[in-house]
């Protein structure tokens, strides 16, 4: 039963949103001669998760309509369904921001989850986790104090020499 359902998902494209990643995929396999091994991983990674985005998208289309049927909802399954949609949703959002930023490449990963992370992202999107360590108060550089003005009247006091 498992294997008729993988196959009516491969065979159907529900979503909309298919399409445009065939095409992306496409695009960027023609760049991926020149591409860099983090790139095909993120690439790899957008892949996965469009497949499952589709596959919840599925599933939670197809249970809204089986309880519709039956004119019975269970609001509390739908809304664990669609929780994890969004949730995949957001990642594969993230995925495809960071491919966008081609040029200026990935800043790194989270060292708590591994998750990778776009320049200049203070925050990690995946665990919440602070991605730029807070600075201590012994870390702190002392400002350099401003030049006083030349209308100060502590300055011109001060250029003045008085002898005794």
């Amino acid at each position: 039963m498992a294997d008729r359902l993988t196959e009516t998902f491969e065979r159907i494209r529900p979503a909309r949103r298919i399409p445009a990643a065939r095409r992306r995929a496409a695009k960027s396999e023609a760049l991926q001669a020149g591409g860099s091994v983090a790139r095909t991983k993120l690439q790899a990674q957008r892949d996965e998760l469009a497949r499952e985005f589709v596959g919840l998208q599925w599933d939670l289309g197809g249970i809204a309509y089986e309880m519709a049927s039956r004119d019975h909802f269970r609001v509390d399954v739908l809304t664990r369904r669609a929780a994890k949609l969004q949730q995949v949703d957001s990642a594969l959002g993230q995925a495809e921001r960071m491919l966008r930023l081609e040029r200026e490449g990935i800043a790194g990963a989270c060292p708590s989850c591994g998750g990778v992370q776009a320049r200049g992202a203070v925050f990690c999107w995946q665990c919440g986790e602070q991605l730029t360590p807070e600075p201590t108060k012994g870390s702190e550089q002392p400002k350099p104090e401003a030049a006083p003005a030349p209308d100060d009247p502590a300055t011109v006091e001060l250029g003045e020499v008085t002898r005794q």
